[in-house]
């Protein structure tokens, strides 16, 4: 007898529930990934076949996390197709003029609007209301679907309009030669792993996998499985619990928390975003292994940054790549002189921060990071320096980057300004060091999340090695039964409904 408790999840994998997506922590996901996965051994020798089977797919998993936005990915796949072939027949800075602006005229509509129509309205007095076009034109063909009143963001639309953009302008300096068969292009913007995001794939690197025949390891496979166990254990058990079981306490209102507890969590902030975002990198990497594809790894132990410059050379790197490619240098990098370097810097920074929202905070983000990088590079030519340090020099420049990263982190999470000002009130006024030991009987399980995520973040790169070259070696049974165990584990500790990815907003 099949529990109705089942019956109900393999319902709800086919139609679309607002409120009830296809997370990748979910159980309804991981079951309807079987079923995929099983059709997929069918179909996976023939490339054209495959290709066209995983497309099918990755809309189908958009569409039951995004619902009519759907429509907006299809879309953009069209759009920068077709302007893919026009900029590679003919190379003309017009065509990728207007396919850059298209597409950032696009995600401007939907993540600027409400900034762009309030500085409006105070500037000149005026009351303009926000009014959806985009969903008008989705009503016209379903009825009543969309709120014509309000503007949503759809998830991942930052992600696949930058790929998009690093299609076309490496089509127009080429780096790469458009793609012909717009179901191609297509799988190219809509694979399912990393669409809502990241890491950002560059075309040059995966589009000729779309030829290649599928390979599959043993090695690779459990490589797989490693990565997708790492990704559900830093997202689920860690990021998560600290969530839910102390942050969002403390963000939702500093000053019914010491100045200590709000310190710590700014900290447990820095690890949660990490093994949110990292988590789901992990997973998306395991997943599109599975599938016979190779996509970039977007971080390399950022904690262990000696110096803001190294920090974003490990943290979100398909991200920090984009902006230096197509944005820093474009704008002149470090070739004109020192004062237009550190401008360019800060410029790239600031729109850097404002990608993840339209709001003063993700700016001040942003800002912090630029002045920080500027400030450095400038140290760096007065002084003379290089990058070696010995030991305890390292260890010094490994804790003062964590203080830097983790201050800016407050401005990127806290809700609004004031939420930033009452914690940095709470931290100057009332700090309170002797309710640490009260803290401890309270908060013990937290601590154990916390503990679990500061090994993770300090671990040498060598001693992670180890482990996950040991999982590799062991036999495929025990795999499964540590994955299984690993499964058992999560679902005792979490007690809440699926939390979404932290970068699902962006």
């Amino acid at each position: 007898m099949i529990p109705d408790s089942f019956i109900r999840i393999l319902e709800n994998i086919w139609v679309y529930q607002t409120g009830k997506p296809l997370f990748y922590t979910g159980l309804s996901f991981w079951i309807a990934f079987t079923f995929f996965l099983g059709l997929y051994s069918l179909v996976y020798r023939k490339n054209f076949i495959r290709n066209i089977y995983l497309l099918v797919i990755s809309w189908f998993i958009y569409f039951q996390m995004n619902g009519a936005f759907l429509s907006l990915l299809v879309f953009s796949c069209l759009w920068n197709y077709g302007f893919g072939l026009l900029i590679g027949k003919h190379r003309k800075k017009i065509w990728l003029a207007l396919a850059v602006s298209f597409n950032l005229l696009i995600l401007g509509y939907f993540k600027y609007a409400y900034l762009f129509t309030d500085s409006v309205n105070q500037l000149f007095h005026s009351d303009i209301k926000v009014f959806n076009w985009a969903g008008w034109l989705i009503n016209i063909f379903f009825k009543d679907l969309v709120n014509t009143r309000s503007i949503l963001l759809p998830i991942g639309i930052s992600f696949y309009t930058f790929q998009a953009i690093s299609y076309v302008v490496d089509i127009y300096k080429l780096k790469v030669e458009a793609v012909k068969n717009p179901l191609d292009f297509s799988f190219y913007l809509s694979f399912f792993p990393q669409l809502v995001a990241g890491p950002i794939v560059r075309a040059a690197s995966f589009i000729p996998q779309l030829y290649q025949k599928y390979k599959l390891t043993r090695e690779e496979f459990s490589h797989s499985i490693f990565l997708i166990g790492k990704g559900l254990f830093k997202k689920m058990v860690i990021a998560d619990y600290l969530a839910l079981n102390f942050i969002d306490r403390v963000f939702d209102a500093p000053l019914s928390h010491s100045g200590l507890e709000n310190l710590l969590a700014v900290y447990a902030y820095s690890l949660q975003i990490y093994c949110d975002f990292s988590g789901y990198t992990d997973i998306a990497i395991g997943l599109a292994l599975v599938l016979g594809f190779k996509i970039p790894v977007n971080f390399n132990s950022p904690y262990q940054s000696t110096s803001l410059t190294d920090f974003w050379h490990r943290w979100h790197i398909s991200l920090s790549l984009w902006l230096k490619d197509y944005l820093y240098i474009p704008l002149g990098g470090n070739r004109k002189g020192s004062i237009r370097t550190y401008f360019n810097l800060l410029v790239t920074m600031i729109l850097g921060g404002l990608w993840h929202g339209a709001n003063i905070r993700f700016l001040i983000w942003g800002a912090i990071h630029g002045v920080g990088l500027v400030v450095e590079k400038a140290f760096r030519k007065l002084l003379k320096t290089g990058n070696h340090l010995n030991w305890w020099k390292k260890s010094l420049s490994v804790f003062f980057t964590f203080q830097l990263v983790s201050l800016a982190w407050v401005f990127f999470r806290a809700n609004d300004f004031n939420i930033v000002l009452q914690m940095l009130n709470q931290l100057k006024l009332h700090f309170l060091p002797e309710s640490f030991f009260k803290l401890i009987p309270a908060y013990l399980p937290v601590w154990g999340a916390f503990l679990f995520g500061l090994i993770l973040i300090w671990t040498p790169y060598p001693f992670k090695e180890k482990i996950r070259g040991k999982f590799i070696s062991l036999p495929m049974m025990v795999q499964v039964l540590l994955f299984v165990l690993l499964a058992l584990f999560i679902s005792s500790v979490i007690r809440a409904g699926l939390q979404p990815f932290i970068y699902f907003r962006f």
